[in-house]
Protein backbone atom coordinates (compact mmCIF):
# COMPACT_ATOMS: atom_id res chain seq x y z
CA UNK A 1 0.00 0.00 0.00
CA UNK A 2 1.38 3.38 -1.00
CA UNK A 3 1.80 5.97 1.73
CA UNK A 4 1.62 9.76 1.44
CA UNK A 5 5.42 9.79 1.79
CA UNK A 6 5.72 7.41 -1.17
CA UNK A 7 3.50 9.65 -3.26
CA UNK A 8 5.45 12.77 -2.30
CA UNK A 9 8.71 11.01 -3.17
CA UNK A 10 7.28 9.91 -6.51
CA UNK A 11 6.00 13.43 -7.26
CA UNK A 12 9.36 14.93 -6.29
CA UNK A 13 11.20 12.55 -8.62
CA UNK A 14 8.72 13.27 -11.43
CA UNK A 15 9.04 17.03 -10.90
CA UNK A 16 12.84 16.81 -10.94
CA UNK A 17 12.77 14.74 -14.13
CA UNK A 18 10.46 17.21 -15.87
CA UNK A 19 12.30 20.27 -14.55
CA UNK A 20 15.61 18.92 -15.84
CA UNK A 21 14.13 18.02 -19.22
CA UNK A 22 12.54 21.48 -19.46
CA UNK A 23 15.72 23.15 -18.15
CA UNK A 24 13.97 24.70 -15.15
CA UNK A 25 16.71 23.78 -12.74
CA UNK A 26 15.95 26.03 -9.76
CA UNK A 27 12.22 25.36 -9.39
CA UNK A 28 10.84 23.78 -6.24
CA UNK A 29 7.26 22.58 -6.63
CA UNK A 30 4.76 22.80 -3.78
CA UNK A 31 3.13 19.48 -4.64
CA UNK A 32 0.38 19.54 -2.01
CA UNK A 33 -0.68 23.05 -3.09
CA UNK A 34 -0.84 22.21 -6.79
CA UNK A 35 -2.56 18.87 -6.15
CA UNK A 36 -5.18 20.53 -3.93
CA UNK A 37 -5.80 23.23 -6.53
CA UNK A 38 -6.17 20.61 -9.27
CA UNK A 39 -8.47 18.38 -7.20
CA UNK A 40 -10.72 21.27 -6.18
CA UNK A 41 -10.92 22.52 -9.79
CA UNK A 42 -11.74 19.03 -11.04
CA UNK A 43 -14.41 18.56 -8.38
CA UNK A 44 -15.98 21.95 -8.98
CA UNK A 45 -15.86 22.24 -12.77
CA UNK A 46 -15.06 18.99 -14.59
CA UNK A 47 -12.56 16.11 -14.43
CA UNK A 48 -10.08 17.90 -16.70
CA UNK A 49 -10.34 21.33 -15.04
CA UNK A 50 -7.56 20.39 -12.61
CA UNK A 51 -5.02 19.91 -15.37
CA UNK A 52 -6.06 23.15 -17.04
CA UNK A 53 -5.90 25.04 -13.74
CA UNK A 54 -2.43 23.71 -12.90
CA UNK A 55 -1.19 24.55 -16.39
CA UNK A 56 -2.55 28.10 -16.23
CA UNK A 57 -0.98 28.68 -12.80
CA UNK A 58 2.38 27.62 -14.22
CA UNK A 59 1.91 29.66 -17.36
CA UNK A 60 0.90 32.79 -15.44
CA UNK A 61 3.87 32.41 -13.11
CA UNK A 62 6.15 31.85 -16.09
CA UNK A 63 5.14 35.15 -17.69
CA UNK A 64 6.41 37.11 -14.68
CA UNK A 65 9.98 38.36 -14.87
CA UNK A 66 11.79 36.88 -11.91
CA UNK A 67 15.30 36.87 -10.54
CA UNK A 68 15.96 33.86 -8.37
CA UNK A 69 14.09 31.16 -6.55
CA UNK A 70 12.25 33.44 -4.10
CA UNK A 71 10.71 35.59 -6.82
CA UNK A 72 9.79 32.51 -8.84
CA UNK A 73 8.11 30.95 -5.81
CA UNK A 74 6.26 34.21 -5.17
CA UNK A 75 5.00 34.29 -8.77
CA UNK A 76 3.71 30.72 -8.49
CA UNK A 77 2.11 31.48 -5.13
CA UNK A 78 0.39 34.61 -6.49
CA UNK A 79 -1.03 32.69 -9.46
CA UNK A 80 -2.12 29.78 -7.24
CA UNK A 81 -3.76 32.20 -4.79
CA UNK A 82 -5.71 33.81 -7.62
CA UNK A 83 -7.03 30.47 -8.84
CA UNK A 84 -7.78 29.32 -5.29
CA UNK A 85 -9.77 32.50 -4.68
CA UNK A 86 -11.86 31.88 -7.80
CA UNK A 87 -12.44 28.26 -6.78
CA UNK A 88 -13.49 29.32 -3.26
CA UNK A 89 -15.96 31.89 -4.64
CA UNK A 90 -17.46 29.32 -7.01
CA UNK A 91 -17.66 26.73 -4.22
CA UNK A 92 -19.40 29.27 -1.98
CA UNK A 93 -21.83 30.16 -4.75
CA UNK A 94 -22.71 26.49 -5.24
CA UNK A 95 -23.07 26.02 -1.49
CA UNK A 96 -25.36 29.08 -1.19
CA UNK A 97 -27.65 27.72 -3.90
CA UNK A 98 -28.35 24.68 -1.74
CA UNK A 99 -31.99 23.73 -2.18
CA UNK A 100 -32.80 26.89 -4.13
CA UNK A 101 -34.52 26.05 -7.37
CA UNK A 102 -35.02 22.40 -6.40
CA UNK A 103 -38.77 22.81 -5.79
CA UNK A 104 -38.37 21.34 -2.32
Amino acid sequence: MATPDDEERTLSEWSRTLAQALQILDLEVDHPRIVELAERSSSLVSPHAGAISAFLVGYAAGTVTTDGREETSAAVEKAANTVTTIIAKDEETQHEKGWTGSAQ
